[in-house]
């Protein structure tokens, strides 16, 4: 009753309406099962805050994740503003902007409203618009339990990370120059320029991996296949490759290597630090391209396009 009770007198103040448009996939295939269509407005379960979804981003294959569970809300990034919250949700405030990467097992962001935990809430970058804010969650995330908590790098040591330009391998490149590594990027020879002019120390073709890159200390890897499987070659007895492509099955192959593959967690407190070093001026996203909450079709069939640059955005608010 304490929980309803206060989403009640919440929502009142910031006239949260009863229902909401939402994005929701219904079945298994692909972007042609997209509908937008108005359902309740989400209830709070303790420890949740309900925010007003400004921005949702998405990622390349994400329609395939929820298929036990449908119809589903996709876009688990988001940027927007709390507009209620029930007992036990610590750390945010009515008024709040905030973005997350919200849990992967439950409805995502993709709609007027999303109910999430408010441990995975954190402050907004100031510097950014909620546009560019959501696309940084899933991301940088990604780089930095990638680089540190599983790769465990250090300052002055050889860092190669392969698909640099991509939405991970952007803010990983960054992330690591920040920590004091050396960094190589792997790239294709249409990403050279790109791959530059985020500041790294090499630039390695995807061809001649194996004689410029090693050895490193750390391999990250954000594109799995060939490459990845060639950048275990390169890493130093005793160093590490870690992924978030896939399996980095052929280090078996190479038992002085320590290997890891691992899916991003949601972390509120960490991305607290990531907005602290966007506003300092050490990240900056990358946003490909924008498309309203109507147009959330040709949103997805753009996160499948050759030569993407960055996050697609959903603008909802």
């Amino acid at each position: 009753m304490e929980v309803q009770a206060r989403e009640a007198a919440d929502r009142e103040r910031h006239a949260v309406p009863t229902s909401m448009r939402a994005l929701r996939l219904h079945d298994p295939g692909g972007a042609e099962s997209l509908v937008l269509e108005e359902i309740p407005t989400p209830r709070l379960e303790p420890g949740e805050a309900l925010v007003r979804v400004h921005a949702a981003a998405i990622t390349r294959d994400e329609l395939e994740w929820p298929v036990e569970r449908l119809p589903a809300i996709p876009s688990y990034e988001l940027s927007g503003v709390v507009v209620a919250t029930a007992s036990g949700a610590e750390g945010v405030s009515l008024g709040d902007e905030v973005f997350g990467l919200t849990p992967f097992d439950r409805d995502g962001a993709a709609a007027e409203y999303v109910a999430t935990p408010a441990a995975v809430l954190a402050p907004k970058p100031r510097a950014l618009t909620h546009v560019e804010a959501a696309a940084v969650p899933l991301a940088a995330l990604s780089a930095w339990q990638g680089l540190f908590d599983h790769g465990r790098l250090a300052r002055g040591e050889r860092v190669s990370i392969t698909g640099p330009a991509g939405g991970v391998g952007h803010l990983a490149v960054q992330l690591a120059r920040w920590r004091g590594a050396h960094v190589v990027g792997v790239a294709s020879a249409r990403d050279r320029e790109r791959v530059r002019s985020l500041g790294v120390d090499e630039v390695v073709d995807h061809g001649s991996l194996g004689g410029g890159a090693g050895p490193v200390d750390l391999v990250f890897d954000t594109a799995g296949g060939e490459l990845l499987r060639d950048s275990i070659a390169v890493v130093r007895d005793g160093g590490r490759v870690v992924s978030v492509a896939e399996e980095p099955t052929a280090a078996t192959d190479a038992p002085a290597v320590a290997a890891v593959y691992f899916v991003v967690e949601p972390n509120g407190e960490r991305l607290a630090e990531v907005g602290r070093l966007v506003d300092a001026g050490v990240l900056v996203p990358a946003i490909d391209s924008t498309f309203d909450l109507a147009d959330a079709r040709k949103a997805f069939a753009r996160t499948e396009a050759r030569g993407k640059r960055g996050k697609v955005v959903l603008r909802i608010a």
